[in-house]
């Protein structure tokens, strides 16, 4: 899991860049040709990067237990549907308007005027769309944070428990060796008892016998002296 907050927030730093790239792109109309061809070069390598960090997320989400994809996928799901939208932009980006630009230009004094007022209009869009972009992509970056702390907290409180689940066992294990050593001197002094009782018995017996043979020989001898 550490590794796919990982790669949300390299998404997350990606995005971010090729939104102010995108800004960039779209206002570059009176820029020269390497200068924009360059942009479009930087911009399709992190789209391509941005693709390929998507790819391995969804990769370490099938690794991970069943009870907790759906909130990964329901965020991956998120990151494509803005992958997208990147990209659609990309291309509008890329498209020349100047076409467009000539057409709409008889309303004003000039071809120059209007491409000027126009480009500024265009300035303010594009900068509202990107401030909004990049606050999103903040909230994300935000939300992976507080994912990963969530995260390091029960991480925390799993070895917490942990620990003091060994220590009950500990405990126990200890408790059951001083069960064991007191059944075995419970047992050895049982069976003392017994020998000793055997031993008092049979004691007992040879002093009954003992007494029966005194008093058998007395009523003996006193009838053969009559």
């Amino acid at each position: 899991m550490d590794l796919i907050h990982d790669y949300e927030q390299q998404y997350a730093v990606l995005t971010a860049e090729i939104t102010a790239q995108i800004g960039r792109l779209s206002t570059s109309s009176g820029a020269n040709t390497a200068e924009r061809n360059k942009l479009i070069a930087d911009v399709d390598r992190q789209l391509e990067e941005s693709q390929e960090l998507l790819e391995q997320i969804g990769l370490e989400i099938r690794d991970i237990p069943q009870a907790n994809r759906p909130g990964y996928t329901s965020r991956l799901n998120c990151y494509q549907a803005e992958w997208k939208r990147l990209q659609q932009e990309f291309t509008n980006a890329k498209r020349d308007r100047s076409s467009s630009n000539k057409g709409a230009a008889g309303g004003y004094d000039s071809v120059d005027e209007f491409d000027e007022i126009g480009i500024q209009e265009d300035q303010k869009r594009r900068l509202l769309d990107n401030s909004e972009r990049l606050e999103r992509t903040g909230n994300y970056l935000k939300d992976s944070y507080r994912v990963v702390l969530e995260t390091e907290q029960i991480g925390t409180q799993v070895l917490q428990d942990l620990s003091e689940q060994r220590e009950t066992i500990q405990r126990a294990r200890g408790r059951l060796r001083e069960t064991d050593a007191e059944l075995g001197r419970s047992s050895r002094l049982l069976n003392s008892m017994m020998m000793r009782a055997m031993r008092e018995k049979i004691v007992l017996i040879g002093v009954a016998v003992a007494i029966f043979l005194v008093l058998f020989l007395s009523i003996y001898f006193s009838i053969s002296s009559d």
